[in-house]
């Protein structure tokens, strides 16, 4: 199988400024305390340090109560890496099968067509009340097709080797999110030195621990990033199906800046019938942390 470019469901990528020399002290803390101000408080504790860095970000490494913190990769993480983002991906199945229905109101008009004309030619209502769930089952079909096709290009290229690809390169880097001893989530950046920008994928929180400020701590930690390296601003695209997802970058700071149906997923064959069945749509927000 030939995977296309490394693209996530959800990605965000960071704009870059043309110099990217680190920022002098003083202005650094001056653009992370402004940061901060754009940034509501997580839930939990107020953070130990007081100023700095530590202060200006926040929440990033005490988010959602005690014991919670965001630090680089170690080796020995790899699977529990690999689990939170394969279990995440996994979930994208039946979103995109049933809930990412209503946001696609000419495929619905298309089933209730199909509907109508079986009822024409058979006359039977058993018949025509079997046909809604045989599309929905063909949803389901296509939606767990194309997403296994996509981790398994996932699996087999950077998260097979999270060190290789992301704690090797320079401009790149993995963190991940530890609660009491326990990986609980994760979020990389890979820089793209063609264009100048960072690519920040496979942000991901174990399903047990959401609703702590997990997935939000680890977007400032991006955003920190980007602060403190002297990007201008951050991209986000995602093709993420929940309400809360959205919620979550607009309360990062982020504007929606458009969408698209025509994305093409790494997995996707675009045969006739997968396009029937699978249809996502793709968000993008931008977050503007600096004038260019």
């Amino acid at each position: 199988m030939q995977c296309g470019p490394r693209d996530m469901v959800c990605e965000t990528k960071i704009a870059a400024a043309e110099d990217h020399a680190a920022l002098p002290a003083p202005r650094k803390d001056a653009l992370l305390a402004a940061a901060g101000a754009m940034w509501p408080p997580l839930p939990g504790p107020p953070p130990r340090a007081a100023g700095g860095l530590a202060g200006a970000a926040g929440a990033a490494g005490a988010a959602g109560g005690r014991g919670l913190c965001i630090r680089e990769f170690r080796a020995a993480e790899q699977e529990a890496a690999r689990r939170i983002f394969y279990d995440g991906i996994l979930e994208r199945i039946p979103n995109t099968a049933f809930r990412g229905l209503r946001q696609h109101p000419r495929t619905q008009l298309l089933y209730g067509l199909l509907a109508v004309i079986c009822f024409a030619v058979t006359r039977s209502l058993l018949l025509t009340c079997l046909v809604p769930a045989g599309l929905l089952a063909l949803r389901y079909y296509y939606s767990r097709k194309v997403i296994l096709a996509y981790l398994e290009c996932a699996l087999h290229t950077d998260m097979a080797d999270i060190e290789q690809y992301y704690m090797k390169p320079p401009g790149s880097c993995f963190w991940v999110a530890v609660l009491d001893g326990n990986v609980v989530g994760i979020v990389a950046a890979r820089a793209h030195t063609e264009d100048n920008t960072v690519e920040l994928l496979r942000m991901s929180v174990d399903s047990r621990f959401r609703g702590k400020g997990i997935a939000k701590a680890l977007g400032r930690k991006v955003l920190e990033f980007a602060v403190v390296h002297n990007y201008s601003a951050v991209v986000l695209g995602t093709t993420a199906v929940k309400v809360a997802a959205h919620k979550l970058y607009e309360s990062l700071g982020f504007r929606h800046m458009g969408v698209s149906d025509r994305y093409v997923l790494p997995g996707m064959t675009l045969s006739l019938a997968e396009r029937l069945f699978f249809q996502v749509r793709y968000h993008r927000y931008r977050l503007q942390l600096r004038e260019e």
